[in-house]
């Protein structure tokens, strides 16, 4: 058996020298702190994103970001807390209405409005219309910053910052002034609680206290401008406005809180707990020992993997990074809602969670025997279930559509790439599918109703031509957004087309499983859907012109990978598609889930050397930084969690090769 606690504490985070894209995650899913150097978030400022390189356009009209090498310097971590809980919204004047960002697209049968005016200016803002704002609100809050206050003249040094994995806690010591300090912070595992304790000789010198402050929210609209907030302070609590939200903050202590939240000890020790909306707040050892609790738990059930007596020497990289991405996922990928791509870190994307990448975010913690840590967030899926029904029905399509780019009301935030994608639509099915197979109680009678709507969906935006071959667009956006600008005439990507059979002969297998009658419309589809494009014998992107483009997202690999065995793919071409994308592709331009696509792809391939060699592919968004996180692009995704989640979902898949030494416990079987 693995000795858990000796695999987990080996890939402890120890930093001694600190740099900005240092930041360490603290939380429960459904909220999170980033600390720095002191355990706390002293130092924001020095962690604050650099200023996003502006979008330049190739030959295609495609917008991309200019290539640049790979400098850690360019992802600094910001320090923010964030939560499930804490959204707000501008005053946009007057309500706003998607259909005032709505074009209408014409498909083989019928017209359907798409909302898709609103523009990103280069760096990033949204147009101030009724497109801008409905993309960018509501969004998530910055709910505070918790950090030390001393003299500015006092310098830190003999810096030594320690995540302990096994017991979610962060111990950060130092010297400030030549004299020492020592903190430990943790979060409580179910309240939006964080918790520290200080001790140094300068706390009863009153030269070093604990101070709880709000940053300046920016207008998301402009981004120069100051949001409306105010602030109202009481003895030990304070609360927030920010645009049409409010919150309540409160700090409990042993110490003594001054005006403004500020908190210092005549003695040489000072604990502060410091709750956000929460009506009671526990001191900070019983935090500290129910964080201690719930992770040795986490970590004692469910999978892990050791490579231990391994030869290859990249082994310890793959298992720290592993490690890591189930800390990570498990902070900020395992709460009530969906994440978003830098999950509870900082915003991204206007501040919301997309859909298509919720899989890679989560589906892994049912391979890795946690299911309950998927379902938590599966529940909001029936919350908007209505609003999905009405989406559907407004473009004259059966069941229930999902959205693409949501807050947690459901609605759609307009984009000329997000609203065409469709390929989020079968990922309920799949987790449906994950829990089921993995031996969830009742998993069939749970969620039979939300795996049936989305197959009617399914169904009905498949549209026939006149020999009845049954397609998927246009208009359309492939997995690979490349294809953007010709949305008006994409049709039948590959990958999209494996993922509808599947997904339909699934919900079809849970109605035979429930003893329930076929549905007429599903077969039909089945049995005339399209079968994906292949020239000069691999499989295209995509059935139309230009095919190919190579680079972005391989999303054709995905047809046999990411999914099983399906009638509509040949074995023989995704292999030959395969050897085309590590001989052709521009592999710099993919993104951090692309190498899970690629070696999920070999794996299933019977290719185990090429999916490790995926996974460990230098390229420049592949990097996994000292706290775990894998940037993107500077200025807006320093952080990136499907990359963290894919590679669990990959590693779940794989067969390594004869000279790893690979120990595996409490997996579930992919499907």
């Amino acid at each position: 058996m693995i000795d858990r606690e000796r695999l987990i504490r080996r890939h402890n985070v120890v930093i001694t020298s600190w740099h900005p894209s240092c930041t360490l995650s603290l939380g429960n899913g459904d909220f999170a702190i980033g600390v720095d150097v002191t355990g706390l978030q002293t130092f924001p400022e020095a962690h604050e994103l650099p200023a996003r390189p502006a979008l330049v356009t190739g030959e295609d009209g495609v917008r991309r970001f200019p290539r640049r090498e790979f400098d850690r310097d360019d992802f600094p971590v910001p320090l923010r807390i964030q939560s499930n809980r804490g959204w707000y919204a501008t005053d946009p004047g007057r309500p706003y209405t998607l259909e005032e960002a709505s074009t209408p697209y014409t498909t083989r049968t019928r017209t359907v409005a798409y909302p898709d005016r609103m523009a990103l200016a280069p760096d990033g803002t949204p147009s101030g219309d009724a497109g801008g704002w409905l993309y960018a609100n509501p969004r998530r809050l910055d709910l505070g910053r918790i950090g030390l206050r001393f003299r500015p003249d006092m310098k830190i040094a003999c810096t030594r910052v320690e995540l302990d994995l096994w017991t979610g806690s962060v111990r950060s010591s130092f010297t400030l002034g030549g004299r020492p300090v020592e903190v430990v912070t943790a979060v409580h595992p179910e309240l939006h609680v964080v918790a520290t304790r200080v001790v140094s000789p300068l706390l009863a010198t009153a030269e070093l206290e604990v101070a709880v402050t709000f940053p300046d929210q920016r207008d998301p609209l402009a981004a120069s401008e100051r949001l409306e907030q105010s602030t109202v302070h009481g003895p030990g609590w304070a609360e927030r406005t920010v645009g049409d939200a409010r919150y309540r903050v409160a700090v409990v202590t042993d110490g003594v809180v001054r005006e403004g939240l500020v908190v210092g000890s005549a003695e040489e020790t000072l604990s502060v707990s410091v709750g956000f909306s929460e009506e009671v707040v526990p001191a900070f050892e019983e935090v500290r020992l129910a964080a201690a609790s719930w992770w040795r738990r986490y970590w004692t059930v469910g999978g892990v993997v050791s490579f231990a007596g391994s030869t290859d020497p990249r082994a310890g990289e793959l298992e720290r990074r592993v490690v890591l991405s189930q800390y990570l996922t498990a902070v900020h990928c395992s709460g009530s809602l969906p994440p978003q791509e830098s999950g509870l870190v900082h915003n991204s994307w206007g501040g919301k969670f997309h859909l298509e990448m919720h899989w890679w975010h989560a589906a892994h913690f049912a391979l890795w025997g946690r299911p309950e840590l998927l379902e938590r967030s599966l529940g909001w899926y029936r919350e908007i279930l209505a609003s999905a029904r009405a989406t559907a029905a407004a473009q004259g399509y059966d069941g229930a559509r999902w959205p693409k780019q949501v807050g947690p009301d459901g609605r759609e935030a307009p984009s000329q790439v997000g609203v065409f994608l469709i390929w989020q639509q079968p990922h309920l099915i799949h987790y449906a599918e994950l829990l089921r197979a993995g031996g969830v109680p009742d998993a069939l009678e749970r969620y039979a109703d939300l795996v049936f709507e989305t197959a009617d969906f399914m169904a009905s935006y498949a549209e026939p031509d006149e020999e009845g071959t049954y397609h998927l667009g246009p208009p359309l956006v492939p997995a690979q957004e490349t294809y953007y600008p010709d949305r008006a005439r994409t049709a039948d990507p590959t990958f999209e087309l494996a993922y509808w059979h599947w997904g339909l002969s699934t919900a079809r297998r849970w109605r035979e499983l429930l003893g329930l009658p076929r549905r007429g419309t599903w077969d039909t589809v089945l049995d005339g859907l399209a079968r994906p494009a292949v020239r000069d014998g691999i499989y295209t992107a995509v059935a139309t012109p230009p095919y190919t483009v190579r680079d972005d997202h391989p999303s054709m690999l995905m047809a046999l990978g990411f999914l099983p065995d399906t009638p509509v793919v040949d074995r023989d071409i995704m292999a030959a598609t395969l050897d085309d994308v590590l001989r052709n592709w521009d592999l710099h331009s993919t993104w951090g889930w692309d190498y899970p696509v690629i070696a999920m792809c070999a794996a299933r391939l019977g290719r185990p050397d090429q999916a490790i060699d995926a996974l460990l592919m230098d390229t420049y968004k592949n990097h996994y930084l000292a706290g775990g996180h894998v940037p993107q692009f500077p200025g807006a995704l320093s952080t990136y969690l499907p990359a963290n989640g894919g590679l669990l979902a990959a590693v779940a898949l794989l067969d390594f090769p004869d000279e790893w030494v690979v120990t595996r416990e409490g997996f579930s079987a992919p499907s």
